[in-house]
């Protein structure tokens, strides 16, 4: 009597590095997802404005100022985005994402920073992205509204007291930095 055992085989099909995961999106997934970028700039447009003009306090008049600034950087943003949708052959959302607002301006600039560090992961996500399709030029035109969003974050932690947190991924409620030293 003779008897086979296998060995047990691997499934590599959730395996692989992020990279390859990115690899597999396709224009379309692309196109949505700058939809949803879209939607995270009209958000921030619209809660600068708002937060420029009803936050108070001398204490905060500095960044009250540099809201309105981060409003107009937004909207060349929003710009940027849907023409690289429509370069794509999408057509750019209308709907910004929900604006949350609050009577106190820490929470403000709170609600704010907590978007600022979403719009960072998913921006440095959309430049591999790109890339994976080849489509270099887009990736410099995201890295560039990187750059922006990135200041923001870090005065919107400076208005706040805090350091401007690590962005690389997702929360998962440990240091805020890898090392817990402040940024710059």
């Amino acid at each position: 009597m003779t008897t086979s055992t296998t060995a047990p085989t691997r499934t590599t099909e959730n395996r692989g590095t992020a990279q390859e995961q990115t690899a597999k999106i396709s224009r379309e997934q692309l196109i949505q997802l700058l939809n949803e970028d879209l939607a995270r700039e009209y958000q921030a447009i619209i809660a600068y404005v708002v937060y420029s003009q009803v936050i108070k306090g001398a204490a905060y008049m500095w960044i009250a100022k540099e809201l309105e600034s981060h409003a107009k950087e937004e909207l060349q943003h929003a710009l940027i985005i849907s023409k690289q949708i429509d370069y794509l052959g999408g057509v750019p959302t209308t709907t910004p994402k929900p604006v949350r607002v609050s009577e106190k301006a820490t929470e403000m600039l709170s609600f704010d920073l907590d978007n600022e560090n979403d719009t960072i992961r998913n921006y440095r996500e959309r430049i591999r992205q790109c890339e994976a399709l080849g489509e270099y030029a887009m990736a410099e035109h995201i890295r560039n509204i990187l750059v922006n969003e990135q200041e923001h974050q870090i005065d919107l932690a400076t208005a706040l007291g805090k350091e401007a947190p690590a962005t690389l991924s997702r929360p998962s409620g440990g240091n805020p930095s890898a090392d817990g030293k402040a940024r710059g």
